[in-house]
C-alpha cells in the first residue's frame, strides 16, 4: 500500500512511518521542513494550509494519514486562530487532495473531546475537522487518543514547563486546581501498531476510536512521577482556579508566554475515555505501557 502521512516527521509520525515501512508498506512522510526520515521511508515538502503544495504529493496514493496537529498544551504562535486553520482548514484539504488524488483510505487523528461546539478552540477545530472526514468520500477512520507520550513526546516536558511558568527557581510547585485534572496517557508504541492496523484492516473503516493507556492520572499523579524520575524533591500545592485564570489571562498576553485562557479552559475537563477501544484491537488495557514504567519507576 503507498501511504502518504502528513506530520510523518512529528513525534507519532516518526514512530509511524517506521512502522508502515517495516510491514512492506511504500511510505512518504509529508511535513513543512522534511527532516531525517526512517530507512525506507520518502519524503515530501508541502503545507496542509497550502492545497496546491500538498496535492502532487497525495496524488497516486493509496491511502492518506493526517498527523498534523497544534498542542492543546500551549498557545500557538499566531494565537488560537491557528487551530481552526491548521486542523480544520488543513484536513479539508487533505480530505479534498486525497479525493481528487485517487487515495481510498484516510486516517485521521483527533482528540479526545472534539466538539464543534467545545469549549477551547482546539476541541471545536478538531471537532470540525472530524466532521469533514466523515462526510468525505473516502474510507475512513477516526482515533481519538488521550495524551501520547515517549521519547520525543511533549507530555512529560510539559509538567516542567508548567511549574517554571508559576514558580521559576523554587521548589513548590503551585497546580492549577491542585491538579486534578485526569489524564489516560498512551504510550506512543502502543499507539501506533493500532494506527497500521487501520490501514490494514477493513473492519476498521467507518469508525472512531477512544483510546488511553491503562490507567488514569491526575495531573498531580503526573507531576510527582516525573519529578520522582529526575530523583528530585517537589512541595506541590494547589493554586485555585479562579488564580490560575487571571494568572493565565494576564500572562497570556506577554509575548512569548506559552499558555493562555485557553489552556487554562482545557485544565478544567478530563482528559480520559469512556470506554477505552484498545480492545477493539484485541488489546488488553492492563498490558500497555504505563508512564511510570516508561518514566523507570515503576
Amino acid at each position: 500500500m503507498r501511504v502518504l502521512v502528513a506530520g510523518g516527521t512529528g513525534f507519532i509520525g516518526s514512530y509511524l512511518c517506521r512502522a508502515l515501512a517495516e510491514g512492506g508498506h511504500e511510505v512518504t512522510a509529508l511535513s513543512r521542513s522534511p527532516g531525517d526520515t526512517p530507512e525506507g521511508v520518502a519524503s515530501a515538502t508541502g503545507d496542509v494550509t497550502d492545497y496546491d503544495s500538498i496535492a502532487g504529493a497525495v496524488d497516486g496514493q493509496d491511502a492518506v494519514v493526517n498527523l498534523v496537529a497544534l498542542s492543546p498544551l500551549f498557545e500557538p504562535k499566531g494565537g488560537n486562530v491557528m487551530h481552526d486553520r491548521i486542523h480544520r482548514g488543513g484536513t479539508e484539504n487533505l480530505v479534498r487532495a486525497a479525493e481528487e488524488g485517487g487515495a481510498e483510505r484516510f486516517l485521521q487523528l483527533s482528540a479526545l473531546g472534539a466538539d464543534p461546539d467545545g469549549d477551547t478552540a482546539y476541541i471545536r477545530a478538531k471537532g470540525e475537522a472530524e466532521g469533514i472526514v466523515r462526510e468525505s468520500d473516502l474510507d475512513w477512520t477516526i482515533f481519538r487518543p488521550s495524551v501520547v507520550f515517549g521519547e520525543g513526546g511533549e507530555f512529560v516536558s510539559f509538567t516542567k514547563r508548567l511549574k517554571g511558568m508559576f514558580a521559576p527557581g523554587v521548589p513548590l510547585y503551585p497546580l492549577p486546581g491542585g491538579g486534578k485534572t485526569r489524564f489516560q496517557p498512551i504510550h506512543v508504541e502502543d499507539l501506533v501498531p493500532m494506527l497500521v492496523a487501520a490501514l490494514e484492516e477493513d473492519e476498521h473503516l467507518g469508525e472512531t476510536y477512544e483510546v488511553g493507556g491503562p490507567e488514569v492520572l491526575t495531573l498531580r499523579e503526573v507531576t510527582d512521577l516525573v519529578y520522582e524520575a529526575e530523583q528530585k524533591g517537589i512541595t506541590i500545592v494547589p493554586l485555585p482556579m479562579p488564580l490560575a485564570r487571571i494568572g493565565l489571562g494576564v500572562l497570556g498576553a506577554v509575548p512569548g508566554f506559552p499558555m493562555g485562557p485557553d489552556q487554562y479552559r482545557s485544565l478544567q475537563f478530563d482528559n480520559t475515555t469512556a470506554d477505552n477501544d484498545v480492545t477493539s484491537f484485541g488489546v488488553d488495557p492492563a498490558e500497555l505501557t504505563t508512564l511510570g514504567t516508561h518514566l523507570g519507576v515503576e
